[in-house]
């Protein structure tokens, strides 16, 4: 009890800090109504800080809903329906650009490799189900000629952790619910030195549907160069 109340008294004392350090009006564009310009789902992971990774440091730009696996849907009784967290700002605030966030290293990614692979669900239940929506995505992956299943299980896991972005992303692209003047991109977050030695970097490895690097490379502007890699292609 001791340790978590002085804990408490760290979230205390930090939002304090975060008081005292915004700017006057700083909310004064948002306070009633929202426009953010991104939906960004990620995966639900410590190490992965939404809002900082993007650089912005005002509210209103980036809706940030997470789940284990950033996982773009949910389960309706058995069919797979675009998650609320990614349609509602897409309906009700204007929304046109959909990111999926994968990272190296998912704990989610690896959960359901191992299920696919003979393992057990991690438990508890609620955190199941996040991992056996997964499943048949990993083991997709696993019978496609994509993933390398000679290289040794993180290197294996890092490329699916990209197949998962690219299959998300695909789905949102093919969904009724999602416009089709919605950009859908796709990131991988890298604190691991995977793609490179550019720690905390977000390599963009699909773009509407692009998963090619040196096709993305074109689209982009030439100082981003390095900002786009691929485990895949």
């Amino acid at each position: 009890m001791g340790s978590t109340r002085k804990f408490l008294e760290e979230l205390l004392a930090g939002n304090q800090r975060h008081v005292e350090s915004l700017p006057e009006n700083y909310f004064a564009e948002v306070q009633t109504d929202q426009h953010p310009d991104t939906v960004a789902i990620c995966c639900s992971d410590s190490r992965v800080p939404q809002e900082h990774m993007w650089g912005f440091d005002h509210p209103g730009v980036i809706f940030t809903p997470s789940n284990i696996g950033n996982q773009v849907w949910d389960d309706d009784d058995g069919d797979r329906i675009v998650d609320g967290g990614v349609l509602y700002p897409i309906h009700h605030t204007d929304t046109d650009v959909a990111v999926v966030v994968g990272h190296t290293g998912c704990g989610a990614i690896t959960a359901a490799y191992q299920v696919a692979t003979g393992g057990d669900f991690p438990g508890p239940k609620g955190v199941d189900k996040w991992v056996e929506m997964l499943v048949p995505v990993i083991e997709e992956g696993l019978e496609s000629d994509l993933i390398d299943r000679e290289m040794n299980e993180s290197t294996v896991i890092n490329q699916l952790v990209e197949y998962n972005v690219d299959y998300q992303a695909g789905f949102l692209r093919e969904s009724d619910d999602v416009p089709d003047d919605v950009g859908v991109y796709g990131f991988v977050y890298d604190f691991q030195g995977v793609y490179g030695n550019a720690y905390g970097r977000a390599y963009l490895v699909n773009v509407n549907g692009e998963t090619d690097s040196g096709r993305i490379t074109e689209l982009i502007p030439d100082e981003f160069a390095t900002s786009t890699q691929s485990l895949l292609y």
